[in-house]
């Protein structure tokens, strides 16, 4: 083509290629990312959220943010945001139409990598125990596991054993009872229950090249970060679909590094389907 072809012409034709496979791509991801939208910032934290919701007749991302939402704006006749205190939602939306008046709580996750993790659950092992009424040996495997109890044999930490270390009875134990109540307790850790449980999920990537946002429903997200099975990890730990539930660790010795926490990468949500 180059000795055929003069280059102006060239250049022109692959111009104009490039645009049509670039609008293409861009036509597909808006197909698969029902919901999301190219910000035009990053979002620093909650607080900024529901400052633009209450600004939300001049603030184009919370007027996008409601129309993800289903919102028509013609019946829109106000909207409020605040922050409950060490709740699931952290941002509490009450939309009031012409005919009826609802509440959004949105869980709000702000990662600045695709490919980073965000706790979203902390506890001490006994309020997990109460909360799902784990059984005896389960919270004795638990026990071992964040050090609560010493290993009586040694291993790869002289404090605490892996998941991996215990007999293989305590292990089955372990993997029996998160098998059995997956549904209940991925529920509990991302809408949490009562009154301020959340029914949104927000997640915003806040990458320098191109901060992205999207809300779903937690129905929707707990499905998502459900599914796969229940299995121990290499490192010793448990994963629970795409959750993953390890000791806390650090806090430069303290008894807090004694407690359960679980995490996942918000930033996959954007791959659902």
């Amino acid at each position: 083509m180059g000795n055929s072809v003069k280059l102006t012409v060239l250049i022109a034709v692959l111009f104009h290629l490039l645009c049509h496979v670039a609008a293409a791509q861009d036509a597909d991801a808006a197909r698969v990312e029902l919901g999301s939208r190219t910000a035009k910032n990053g979002f620093r934290n909650e607080d900024e959220i529901r400052d633009k919701f209450n600004n939300w007749q001049t603030d184009t991302d919370a007027r996008d943010w409601l129309a993800s939402m289903g919102y028509d704006f013609a019946s829109i006749n106000s909207v409020t945001a605040a922050k409950p205190h060490g709740e699931k939602a952290d941002v509490e939306v009450t939309v009031r139409t012409k005919s009826a008046e609802r509440v959004e709580r949105i869980s709000i996750k702000l990662v600045s990598s695709s490919n980073g993790f965000n706790q979203i659950d902390k506890r001490w092992l006994a309020v997990y125990a109460k909360k799902w009424n784990m059984p005896a040996d389960v919270v004795a495997g638990l026990k071992l596991f964040v050090g609560e109890t010493r290993p009586q044999k040694s291993g790869r930490h002289p404090e605490r054993m892996y998941l991996t270390e215990l007999d293989q009875k305590t292990q089955q134990a372990v993997l029996k009872f998160f098998k059995a109540h997956k549904h209940e307790i991925v529920s509990d850790l991302l809408a949490g229950d009562g009154p301020h449980a959340a029914n949104r999920f927000m997640v915003t990537l806040k990458s320098s090249d191109e901060p992205k946002w999207l809300i779903r429903s937690t129905k929707d997200t707990v499905r998502f970060f459900g599914e796969g099975d229940v299995v121990l990890t290499r490192a010793g730990n448990l994963k629970i679909g795409r959750i993953s539930l390890q000791r806390k660790g650090g806090d430069n010795g303290r008894e807090t590094a004694k407690m359960l926490q679980f995490k996942l990468n918000p930033a996959q949500l954007f791959d659902m389907k």
